[in-house]
């Protein structure tokens, strides 16, 4: 898709049917009024959207942007906000916000890291993101809100394998939280999840490769009302990567987290990064990670719950994620009925970001 202009004018969508975040309303008529959904169709162009399903703009809750062309890629499949993990240095980061008419970010700029953990090992990365002792964590945190970054990147290893130590880890989610800003704490196997949960972690991404959560960690995320983001189709593309066999404990550790009641965000971990084992594609790994989350057993209405409302809730972006008036005009409209089949996602006819159309 391309952009078709960057003018906004007003467009009045009508005979479509509206995904409300519990199912779908009967054919009504929305209006996109600038960036923003209005209620007034005087003066509106008249788009008969033919009984079509519309969706907010989907959001992708892990990804890492490559450039003008992963925002470009996302949208084109209905990705309209990209909530970034890993771009640094500011400059290059800086350049990708608010860009008109694609896909609109958040960021956690420069992550948290080990000195020894996988992590050190990308390139460029170490100099700029270890953290040696929890001493040095409140500096961290103030170097990265003066860049910036909407919320704090932090990457653990299970004890011992070269991520960041309980102290530091803790010093990190306490010195995030007293500037306001959420936690995602890196988390791909059963120690580190732990010690994500002992840290106090907002949201805990990826889930174990190493077997299925123990149940105490789920009552945990449940009672402590913390958010998995976890990343399935980057966890199944490791998994075939490296030859093994931890894919359904994957599965069936978000399966209880789901059935205990905790918020369930999709990300798709997408990038292009060298020396990671396996790169998602931007964009249409969120339509894979939606398949995967209903395989889990997810409801077609929760996973895309987990692609809408839960990510704008829970990362406090309260101009998005539903269809109402007031909020940013981020629309996709979709042939196909998703609450039926979760495959039908991909048939995109149209996408809005901001209000601007895509062809």
């Amino acid at each position: 898709m391309t952009v078709d202009s960057p003018a906004i004018g007003k467009t009045a969508l009508y005979n479509v049917r509206v995904f409300n975040g519990h199912g779908l309303t009967e054919p009504t008529t929305v209006v996109i009024d600038g960036a923003v959904i209005g209620t007034d169709t005087d003066g509106a162009d008249s788009v008969d959207g033919h009984g079509a399903i519309l969706l907010p703009g989907l959001i992708d809750a892990h990804v890492h942007l490559a450039g003008m062309e992963s925002l470009d890629q996302l949208a084109a499949h209905g990705v309209t906000t990209a909530l970034d993990m890993t771009t640094f240095p500011p400059e290059k980061l800086a350049a990708l916000r608010n860009q008109p008419g694609t896909t609109d970010i958040r960021s956690a700029g420069t992550p948290i890291i080990g000195a020894d953990g996988a992590h050190a090992r990308i390139p460029g990365l170490a100099e700029h993101a270890v953290i040696h002792g929890p001493e040095q964590a409140e500096a961290m945190i103030a170097e990265r809100a003066a860049a910036g970054s909407d919320y704090i990147k932090l990457v653990l290893e299970a004890p011992g394998q070269g991520g960041p130590d309980e102290a530091s880890a803790k010093a990190v989610v306490a010195a995030a939280h007293a500037k306001n800003l959420r936690v995602i704490a890196h988390a791909a196997s059963l120690g580190a999840y732990t010690l994500a949960l002992d840290a106090g972690a907002d949201i805990i991404t990826h889930v174990p490769s190493d077997g299925q959560l123990p149940a105490q960690d789920v009552h945990r995320m449940a009672e402590e009302r913390r958010v998995a983001a976890p990343t399935l189709v980057m966890m199944q593309g490791i998994a075939t990567a490296l030859g093994r066999l931890g894919f359904a404990d994957s599965l069936a550790s978000v399966a209880t987290l789901y059935a205990a009641g905790v918020p369930i965000l999709a990300g798709s971990d997408a990038n292009t990064e060298q020396g990671v084992p396996y790169q998602p594609p931007h964009g249409d790994s969120l339509h894979r990670e939606l398949e995967l989350l209903v395989t889990a057993g997810l409801t077609p209405v929760a996973a895309l719950n987990a692609a809408t409302v839960l990510p704008a809730q829970y990362f406090g972006l309260a101009d998005r994620g539903a269809i109402a008036p007031g909020l940013r005009a981020d629309l996709v409209l979709i042939d196909g009925d998703p609450l039926a089949d979760i495959h039908a996602t991909r048939a995109i006819s149209r996408v809005w970001c901001g209000g601007i159309s895509y062809a």
